[in-house]
């Protein structure tokens, strides 16, 4: 048996939320501030503080911003940010002049004494990361980066993201996210039990043993690097073949990538020689559903059938090729 369909609801912005969810934000909060030393009065080892760092290196990275766009960058209080650049100003880091297309805007460049206030701040910086990560095995070093990508990317999508979505072939470790994620996924917006778990273990476990490089497939897809939704074509028969555990992320909802993976599955069974692709599915796995439909997928069969803990109401789709 095979769901074969991302979760059809997901988390809202009108879901309560927990006290312990928020706990657990503010004690990584309060972690992260003491590790990386913004607590103390100046930011590593400098004359600056953590604001005057974070404008400096804006200045240092744009190629003359405003004191305008800098604040609406950062999010600054304009007397604040006029502050500290006329600061910089007085100490010779920073130099303003007027734009050619507008005399009354200003931009702002860093002097030859500001450039080297930046670089020693950036030296200590790198140097300060480099030791944070040194104690860290480097196999878990790939974990810290990607699970950081993942706050960067739900908090703040469109912050530092060219929001460019790639499919690639599975690697090592996919699989055993697949696993981990389909499980989670519906527990979380199903109640379905670890049965499911188990089954998607099995179908992984089976993919691997069996794979056929020519006739089968599974495509990872990823944002930013990040891991945001899965698919397998796998050899039903020399003629058929079947569309396995459609995964979309939550957070990743809306953005195209379960129509992107079906499509690549329709697409390489046509390629391989196949005349029909099948999938198996539930009834109340909606958005996954209209993803077939609009695809060409025809319902052929219903079967309630008992699994996972739920009564459920199965069906079988096909696309003639």
């Amino acid at each position: 048996m095979n769901p074969e369909a991302q979760p059809a609801t997901m988390s809202t912005m009108t879901d309560p939320v927990a006290d312990a969810e928020v706990a657990a934000v503010r004690h990584f909060n309060r972690l992260y501030t003491r590790i990386i030393g913004v607590l103390d009065q100046h930011l590593l080892r400098s004359p600056f503080s953590l604001t005057e760092a974070r404008v400096l290196f804006e200045i240092a990275q744009r190629d003359g911003p405003t004191a305008t766009e800098i604040g609406a960058s950062l999010g600054l209080d304009a007397g604040y940010l006029s502050r500290i650049v006329q600061n910089f100003s007085e100490q010779g880091l920073v130099v303003r002049k007027p734009l050619p297309s507008d005399g009354r805007q200003h931009g702002l460049r860093l002097t030859a004494k500001g450039r080297a206030a930046f670089k020693a701040l950036d030296d200590r910086s790198r140097d300060d990361v480099a030791g944070m990560l040194m104690p860290l095995a480097s196999g878990s070093r790939p974990r810290l980066i990607e699970a950081m990508k993942t706050i960067e990317w739900m908090l703040a999508p469109s912050a530092g993201s060219n929001g460019t979505i790639a499919l690639r072939a599975h690697r090592p470790g996919d699989l055993g996210w697949v696993v981990q994620q389909n499980g989670a996924l519906y527990a979380a917006e199903y109640g379905w039990d670890v049965s499911y778990e188990a089954l998607v273990a099995e179908i992984v476990a089976q993919f691997v043993r069996q794979f056929d490089a020519d006739r089968e497939a599974c495509w990872i897809a990823e944002r930013d690097g990040i891991r945001i939704g899965a698919v397998f074509v796998v050899k039903q028969s020399d003629e058929v073949a079947k569309l396995r555990l459609l995964l979309v992320d939550p957070a990743a909802r809306g953005l195209g990538v379960g129509k992107r993976l079906v499509d690549e599955c329709i697409a390489f069974a046509r390629a391989r020689g196949y005349r029909k692709l099948t999938l198996w599915t539930q009834d109340i796995l909606f958005k996954a559903r209209r993803i077939y439909s609009q695809a060409g997928f025809v319902r052929v069969a219903v079967e309630p059938h008992r699994s996972f803990g739920h009564d459920l109401v199965g069906e079988t789709w096909e696309l003639d090729l």
